[in-house]
């Protein structure tokens, strides 16, 4: 049996049973009180029904919680649409910055800051729901996710490959899965676009313009999406139009995790959040690598991104059973059974928290290998219009359709974020 990883800690403040009681305290529930979470994670929905909310549920009879997920691609527009009509629900799923940042400037997501248990989470894990100067804070983190590839280590065993570590190896070990035929070499498409920019572009990204480095001096102005580290990764996706299989360019998110799942593609270029859906899905052994570097001895760059928490709709009318909920999210108890049910979502409680699953163990090891960073379009840089986020799906799409050239796809992108974004002098 596989030993148990610990996530580091560098703080706890509150004991499960102590949050608990201070909530009870401080913030009675309602009787017979439903609670209704939108989220964009539809392949969570089993394991919040059968796992999660039973447990808050066992504690607090008198609160019932639905868990009522959209389409990821779907969900910003028809949360600010149910928002806006006052018929969103009570919990929200939180994206992280700018999204969130927004409805809450809006005020539409209620002031956290308070909740009893946000103390256990640290500045770092707020700050991806928190306002910029950082005095205010209006979701409560969840969860971070690492970006990497997965791998049908059958496949890896039958044509004799390793786990490549650069750039070069990579490229090689997809020849060789090209060339012996029985495989699609990446499970990849680009008809949702999303895939090509968040499992493409944020995946290997980091490893060419330096993580933090180049985000922080794209946000400062000091560099732009035309300069070569951007463009790079670009000339690389290009690259991976020829592994992708017959018909990529109408290939769905979910077309290419039934290509992996199903055994038929030998590498899935994607993130730790697919460990919990895909697992009973299969029926061979999964493995991860970390996005490959450039060249052997260079530093590797990881995307670490702060992806989901739980905020309060300002207009429910069940504020303080909602307010308990939080705080039991904020709790080590529902950290702890968030990121073994839900194995890739990496809790960012100020807490200890064993991991059990043995991918998702591979998955977190990255972070004492490499250096950490965050998909570079979330903060700041996707306020305007256009939006950076959405265009670099475009873009990345249109580069690995090869209907663009990285060089044009970079210049479109940097003129859209030059037409309304000024870097602070």
């Amino acid at each position: 049996m596989e030993k148990p990883v610990t996530l580091p800690t560098k703080r706890f403040l509150l004991s499960a049973a102590a949050i608990a009681a201070l909530s009870a305290a401080a913030l009675p529930a309602q009787a017979q009180t439903t609670l209704t979470i939108e989220s964009w994670r539809n392949d969570d929905l089993a394991v919040w029904q059968e796992k999660i909310i039973p447990v808050f549920e066992a504690a607090h009879p008198d609160i019932k919680v639905v868990f009522s997920p959209s389409a990821p691609t779907e969900y910003n527009s028809a949360l600010s649409a149910k928002l806006d009509a006052g018929s969103g629900g009570d919990l929200v799923a939180c994206r992280p910055f700018d999204a969130s940042l927004a409805l809450f400037e809006k005020g539409q997501l209620a002031d956290l800051s308070a909740l009893p248990g946000i103390e256990n989470f640290g500045d770092v894990a707020k700050t991806a729901w928190s306002t910029d100067d950082g005095a205010k804070t209006f979701c409560v983190p969840m969860a971070s996710v690492l970006h990497g590839f997965m791998y049908n280590k059958k496949a890896f065993a039958d044509l004799g490959l390793e786990v490549p570590a650069t750039e070069d190896e990579f490229f090689a070990v997809l020849d060789k899965i090209k060339a012996d035929g029985t495989y699609i070499p990446l499970a990849m498409g680009t008809k949702d676009q999303w895939e090509a920019a968040t499992m493409g572009y944020q995946n290997i990204g980091p490893n060419y313009w330096k993580g933090e480095e180049g985000r922080k001096a794209l946000i400062a102005g000091t560099q732009k999406l035309t300069d070569a580290d951007w463009v790079k990764p670009y000339e690389v996706l290009a690259k991976w139009a020829d592994y992708m299989g017959d018909g990529y360019q109408a290939q769905t998110y979910p077309d290419s995790q039934n290509l992996f799942t199903l055994g038929r593609a030998a590498i899935y270029p994607t993130g730790s959040w697919e460990i919990s859906p895909f697992k009973p899905q299969v029926d061979f052994e999964m493995g991860a690598f970390k996005p490959p570097v450039p060249k052997a001895g260079d530093t590797c760059y990881i995307s670490d991104h702060p992806d989901i928490a739980m905020g309060l709709n300002a207009k429910s009318p069940n504020q303080e059973a909602a307010k308990t909920f939080l705080s039991w999210v904020a709790s080590p108890e529902f950290a702890t059974i968030y990121a073994n049910e839900a194995p890739g979502f990496f809790p960012l409680i100020d807490a200890k928290v064993e991991l059990t699953d043995p991918l998702a163990q591979e998955f977190v090891k990255w972070r004492s290998e490499c250096t950490p960073t965050i998909r570079s379009t979330y903060q700041i840089l996707s306020r305007g219009t256009p939006n950076l986020e959405n265009e670099t799906w475009a873009e990345s799409a249109n580069v690995m359709n090869k209907t663009e050239t990285p060089a044009q796809a970079a210049e479109k992108l940097q003129k859209g974020l030059d037409s309304w974004y000024k870097p602070a002098k």
